[in-house]
C-alpha cells in the first residue's frame, strides 16, 4: 500500500456543545465504530479511531468497499449495523472476537453498513489541508455512484434542518447532531468539530469496584478519567446491575483484579492526605459517614460508556448509569475533553440522500 496518506490515522474528534452552533455543515451523529478506510487498488485496510485494523472483524464490508469506493483513497466514516429499522450498537460489540468463525456467522447473520463522511486522500494527492466544503464535495463526486451497503451520509448546511434531523432521528437509534466548520482542514486525533447529542454520555475507564450491600457481588463500577496531566481521576461509579448481573460481572472482571494494588493509580486511597490534591476512590464526605468505602482494584484497560446528567466539579453530580462496553476505544482516549456540558424513525429515511 502506498498512499498519500498512510495508516494508522486516528479520525478527526468532536467535542460536546448543548446547542447546534449556526452557519456550519451539518450531519447526523451516528452510533457505530469509527473507521477509516484505507484502498490501493486491492488491498483495503479498515482502521479504527485507536488506529488498529478492523479489518478481519468485518469481512463482507472488505468486498462491498472495493467495489465502491475509488481505487485509491483514504475515506473516514462509520460502519454500523441496522436491526428493525434501528442501529444497534450491541451487535456491532459482538463483533470484536477472537474466533474468525464467529465473525463470519454473525457477518452473514447481520451484515453491517459503512456510511462515509470526510475524505482525507485520493488518487496521490492528500486533502488534509483543504477546507471541509471542498472535501465534501470531491466525497460526493466519489461516491456517486456508490450503492449500499456503502452510504454518503446525508448533510445539510441549513440549521433548521439539522434541528430537525436532531429531534426525528433518535427513533432510527442516531446519537444527535454533527456540526463542522466549513473552512475546517482534517486534523487527525483533534476536538475541532461539534456534536449535540440527546442525552450527556461519556467514555470512562473501570478502574476498580465496591462490593453490594447484599454480598459479594458488585455494587457499583468505580469510573476514571485521564487528567491534563496524564493522572487517572476519580470521578464517580455507575451502579443499578440487576442481581444476576452483579453476580456476572464479579467472573468477569476477575482477570483484571490487582492483588496487591501496587501500581494502581489510585493505590494511594488509604492513606492519610493522599485524596488532596487529587480525585481518589474512598474520599470521606458528609454522605458517607461510617459507611465501608473499600474497594476492588482493577487494571484500568476496560472502557465503558455511561450517562450522566451534569458535573459538579471535576466528578459526576449523581450516580452514573451504565449503557454499554466499548472495546473499540482506549482507555487513555478518556480525557475530561469529553466533558463539556450539551445538553421512532426509520434508518432507511435518514439515508436518503438529502441536502449538499
Amino acid at each position: 500500500m502506498d498512499l498519500p496518506v498512510m495508516p494508522p490515522v486516528k479520525p478527526m474528534l468532536a467535542k460536546s456543545v448543548k446547542k447546534i452552533p449556526p452557519g456550519m455543515h451539518y450531519e447526523a451523529k451516528w452510533d457505530g465504530f469509527r473507521a477509516i478506510v484505507h484502498r490501493d487498488g486491492e488491498e483495503l485496510e479498515i482502521g479504527s479511531r485507536t488506529g488498529k485494523p478492523l479489518t478481519r472483524y468485518f469481512p463482507e464490508l472488505v468486498a462491498e468497499l472495493l467495489a465502491n469506493l475509488p481505487d485509491r483513497c483514504v475515506i473516514d466514516g462509520e460502519i454500523v449495523i441496522a436491526h428493525d429499522g434501528r442501529l444497534d450498537f450491541d451487535k456491532l460489540t459482538e463483533r470484536i472476537h477472537p474466533a474468525d468463525s464467529r465473525v463470519r456467522m454473525l457477518a452473514e447473520r447481520t451484515p453491517a453498513s459503512f456510511v462515509a463522511f470526510d475524505v482525507l486522500a485520493l488518487g496521490d494527492e492528500s486533502l488534509l489541508d483543504a477546507p471541509l466544503s471542498a472535501r465534501r464535495e470531491l466525497l460526493a463526486q466519489a461516491l456517486a455512484d456508490a450503492r449500499p451497503p456503502v452510504h454518503l451520509v446525508p448533510s445539510t448546511t441549513d440549521i433548521e434542518v439539522a434541528q430537525e434531523w436532531f429531534e426525528r432521528y433518535e427513533g432510527a437509534g442516531l446519537d444527535g447532531v454533527v456540526a463542522k466548520p466549513l473552512d475546517l482542514p482534517y486534523r487527525p486525533d483533534t476536538r475541532l468539530m461539534y456534536k449535540v447529542k440527546h442525552e450527556r454520555t461519556a467514555d470512562v475507564v473501570v478502574a476498580g469496584y465496591r462490593f453490594h450491600k447484599s454480598g459479594p457481588v458488585v455494587g457499583s463500577l468505580l469510573l476514571g478519567l485521564y487528567d491534563d496531566s496524564g493522572a487517572l481521576q476519580h470521578v464517580g461509579v455507575c451502579a443499578a446491575f440487576s442481581m444476576q448481573r452483579r453476580e456476572e460481572l464479579v467472573a468477569e472482571l476477575e482477570p483484571l483484579r490487582m492483588v496487591p494494588v501496587t501500581g494502581h493509580p489510585w493505590a494511594a486511597w488509604a492513606e492519610e492526605g493522599a485524596h488532596e490534591g487529587a480525585r481518589l476512590p474512598g474520599a470521606p464526605s458528609r454522605w458517607s459517614g461510617k459507611k465501608d468505602l473499600s474497594w476492588v482494584a482493577l487494571r484500568p484497560e476496560r472502557v465503558v460508556e455511561v450517562a450522566y446528567d451534569h458535573m459538579e466539579g471535576d466528578r459526576f453530580r449523581h450516580t452514573a448509569q451504565f449503557r454499554r462496553w466499548r472495546p473499540d476505544r482506549e482507555p487513555s482516549s478518556c480525557t475530561y475533553a469529553q466533558l463539556e456540558e450539551p445538553v421512532s424513525y426509520d434508518l432507511g429515511e435518514v439515508l436518503t440522500p438529502s441536502g449538499g
